[in-house]
């Protein structure tokens, strides 16, 4: 903690922080940002078990190695890059954030002063008309590849390679430039095409020891020094011998189930975008892990089909969206019935709700651990160990707990008081 303390500088407050509200935490320190957090998991997830000293970052600024910026033009035309306005669709300018890669914030500005150059025509939303919508960077922070992907209602770039030399020429350390079209009304920032302008269409990034290929729709924690302290502690958490069969509920890219592998006997990743799926199979390959398979399927509808077909799982790794897990699937966890359950979490109230599930199913909670990804905002990370203790299966459950309250602390109104 002390380490993180004199690392951590207390930040003088950042201008967009109010419009922008995603660092809810600006200008507090960072030690005072682990406490609120820490409350925050206790008084949710306390219930069920201790919960550890939250694990914070050793640098919290400029972590995010995946920035997204929306482009908009200015009363005066100048073309800007920024993101969403809390609750709406007002797009605030930002030059400069604290949270994201500076390499990152560097090539957004470029864009932007390109944008104007080479007179593209900016994506009004309200209108539906335009050709560029957005721009989204990835940066392998140990590889040191910079993907720049342009998100395009067209398929067509005007002036694409005096475009491509010239970003080049301003940014060579860029190592592919995609061009994504999304030509739909929609709220989803990448469409489903992709065309490659320079480079391979991906980078590669180094976790955990492991290689892995990123694409430009891939899901990829965005605190790459973070993950490896959330994947070290998940299998610390899931105690492998070497002699488990392990499954990998919405695996991704196979970055857990491949941090896992050398650990385990066996590894089943299981994961319903196909895209991701390919990249998993080839993050194998690179890597020369031989004992994990993937399959393109739903998690949970694969794990009953399992129990079907008298198959059995030592532990079932789960990393779900924010959103949480579902009854659903759950469910499917009690059936195919492994004997722990290592649930790594991004919100610690769907966490709650998922737990009172599994233990009123005959599961106990017999770790958990809060992990910092996403320093000067309310999100937490948090890992549960689960070990089944009871053959209770209950397809019919009535929680107990008010969400309301859950969603009171989770917005800070507990911190007031």
């Amino acid at each position: 903690m002390e380490e993180i303390k004199n690392q951590a500088k207390k930040t003088e407050g950042c201008p967009y922080a109010k419009k922008c509200g995603g660092c809810v935490y600006q200008g507090k320190p960072y030690e005072e940002q682990l406490k609120l957090k820490q409350k925050t998991v206790s008084s949710l997830l306390g219930k069920y078990g201790k919960v550890s000293p939250i694990l914070g970052a050793q640098c919290p600024d400029h972590y995010r190695n995946k920035v997204h910026g929306i482009f908009g033009r200015d009363k005066k035309g100048n073309v800007f890059t920024g993101i969403y306005e809390e609750k709406s669709h007002r797009i605030v300018p930002v030059e400069n954030c604290g949270i994201e890669d500076s390499k990152a914030t560097a090539i957004l500005k470029t864009l932007a002063v390109l944008a104007k150059q080479f007179k593209f025509l900016i994506y009004d939303e309200d209108r539906d008309f335009g050709l560029l919508r957005h721009a989204l960077i990835r940066v392998g922070r140990k590889s040191g590849e910079i993907m720049v992907v342009l998100v395009l209602t067209s398929p067509i770039l005007p002036s694409k390679n005096s475009f491509t030399k010239e970003l080049l020429r301003r940014h060579p350390e860029i190592t592919t430039i995609v061009l994504n079209v999304n030509d739909r009304k929609t709220t989803m920032v990448l469409g489903t095409r992709n065309i490659t302008l320079y480079g391979k269409g991906y980078i590669e990034d180094e976790l955990c020891g492991l290689r892995f290929r990123i694409s430009p729709n891939s899901f990829y924690q965005i605190n790459s020094e973070q993950t490896e302290v959330l994947y070290q502690k998940a299998i610390e958490f899931a105690g492998l011998t070497g002699k488990e069969r392990v499954i990998d509920a919405y695996c991704g890219i196979g970055t857990i189930g491949g941090c896992a592998a050398a650990k385990a006997k066996e590894v089943i990743g299981v994961e319903l975008n196909k895209d991701a799926v390919k990249d998993a199979i080839t993050n194998a390959k690179l890597n020369n892990i031989k004992n994990i398979r993937f399959w393109n399927d739903d998690a949970g509808k694969f794990m009953i089909r399992m129990a079907e077909n008298k198959e059995k799982a030592d532990l079932v790794f789960m990393d779900p969206p924010r959103s949480g897990s579902t009854p659903e699937f759950i469910e499917s966890v009690n059936i195919l019935k492994p004997k722990r359950v290592v649930y790594v979490s991004c919100d610690p109230t769907t966490l709650a709700r998922d737990l009172e599930l599994f233990t009123k199913k005959g599961w106990k909670v017999q770790k958990i651990q809060p992990v910092d990804m996403f320093p000067y905002t309310k999100s937490i990370e948090s890992i549960a160990l689960l070990q089944r203790v009871s053959n209770t299966r209950s397809r019919s459950i009535t929680l107990d707990f008010d969400m309301e309250d859950y969603h009171r602390i989770k917005n800070g109104d507990d911190h007031k008081k």
